[in-house]
């Protein structure tokens, strides 16, 4: 942190004080992560499950699309309608709200006994976890300048990662040990910790007892802008709102398809089972928590090096697209461990790439604004994601489970997303939507 730039700076008394107490905006940042973990860890469940519930409930890949189609119609309904709910009520209650939700349709997955009641159970999960992301951006955007918003928001979204190397570590442990509907049960258990802890410690800055004034004043160093909602008619007429939700519509479905099908792939491939194919997908999630971090670190330095926010964060997603494209090789590669490495490059490159691009509300749109345009980007995003569950599952089972048209996808994807955003909004510019 610059503390050349904090009022009173120079005075070495108060640069020390703000170097022993300018910090506490990271506890929050820490709170952040470990949602996001356990968004993951619910969420990836049925991916890591997908093996063993087919077996014993007789699934095509058809019947589990279904299943996540469902989970992504209501991810893009509670998306949007979130983003406008964590605009009116704040992050803290609108996380509290989401959280609710989700854990207690995770452990409903406990009861399922088919394809409808599974679907049901995802409806209800998809609703609760898209609230994660617009809770957490705008508390990103309330506790973070912007020079450090896309190292914050990578720092939490690599909770993702950290979520999705503990599910199929400890998932299997828990089936081997129990059985599967316990394991629902134990894990819906974390969010209920959380939630104690989140209503505990969470405070908007200027109401936080732990919160210097140095503090405070470094993360209000940006110019103000007012904390007002802003309609959706007013912010779907503006080109930078489907910047951001054509960016998300072209990578999210990636995401998804890598989150749920990724487990079948390598259990099918390389011939895994419960008991093997947890590691290799824990080092390929490992592999993606150092992308999310080093993309955001790397914009979050272009910028205090003097480069425009445009400018950082255009070259950091350019150079992730790229890290993706080896992944149209992947099924030819016949050693597990090469395989893991390149689809842990891709997985990496996304979430470095969506660190960036999950940063573009807060850069762009005023503070009242933030909220709504993530929701309106995770709606759109979530629409793609339908689409490529349907089609995953459709071309899955018309090619005899041939993944080389889908990474073919996966590799050309980002390069698209990119050039909608540069089209929509060559310069990144701060908008007014008042």
């Amino acid at each position: 942190m610059a503390t050349a730039n904090l009022p009173g700076a120079q005075m070495p008394g108060v640069a020390a004080a703000a170097e022993r107490v300018g910090r506490y905006r990271w506890v929050i940042c820490a709170l952040l992560f470990a949602a996001t973990a356990i968004n993951y860890v619910d969420r990836q469940m049925i991916g890591v499950l997908k093996p063993t519930l087919s077996k014993e409930f007789g699934w095509t890949e058809t019947d589990f699309a279904t299943i996540i189609f469902w989970f992504q119609v209501a991810y893009a309904v509670g998306y949007v309608s979130f983003g406008k709910v964590v605009d009116m009520v704040g992050a803290r209650l609108g996380y509290t709200i989401a959280i609710v939700i989700w854990t207690i349709s995770h452990m409903a997955h406990g009861l399922a006994s088919g394809v409808t009641t599974f679907a049901m159970a995802r409806f209800g999960l998809g609703i609760g976890e898209s609230g994660n992301f617009p809770a957490g951006i705008r508390a990103v955007t309330d506790w973070f300048p912007q020079r450090e918003r896309a190292f914050a928001i990578g720092l939490f979204n690599a909770g993702a990662n950290i979520g999705a190397i503990i599910t199929p570590l400890l998932v299997p442990a828990l089936v081997l040990a129990f059985d599967w509907r316990v394991a629902f049960y134990i894990t819906g258990l974390l969010g209920i910790v959380w939630l104690i802890a989140w209503w505990l410690i969470y405070r908007h800055p200027r109401e936080h007892a732990r919160v210097s004034p140095s503090e405070l004043a470094w993360i209000e160093q940006d110019p103000a802008d007012p904390v007002v909602p802003i309609a959706w008619r007013k912010l779907l007429t503006v080109r930078e709102t489907w910047a951001y939700a054509l960016g998300k519509f072209c990578i999210d479905p990636i995401w998804w398809f890598f989150l749920f099908w990724l487990p079948g792939y390598l259990y099918e491939r390389y011939h895994l089972d419960l008991k093997t194919f947890g590691l290799p997908l824990a080092v390929i999630y490992l592999i993606s928590d150092f992308g999310s971090i080093a993309g955001g670190w790397m914009s979050s330095r272009m910028i205090k090096a003097g480069y425009s926010p445009n400018t950082a964060r255009k070259l950091t997603m350019l150079l992730c697209a790229f890290c993706v494209t080896p992944i149209y090789v992947a099924q030819s590669i016949d050693g597990l461990w090469s395989a893991v490495l390149v689809i842990g490059l891709a997985t990496a490159a996304h979430q470095a790439f969506s660190a960036n691009l999950y940063t573009l509300p807060s850069d762009i749109f005023p503070r009242g604004a933030v909220g709504s345009v993530v929701g309106i980007g995770g709606m759109v995003g979530a629409v793609g994601g339908m689409g490529m569950a349907k089609f995953t599952g459709y071309i899955l089972d018309a090619t005899g489970k041939s993944y080389s048209i889908l990474f073919a996808i996966c590799a050309s994807a980002y390069f698209v997303a990119l050039l909608l955003i540069q089209l929509l909004s060559p310069r990144l510019a701060r908008v007014d939507v008042a």
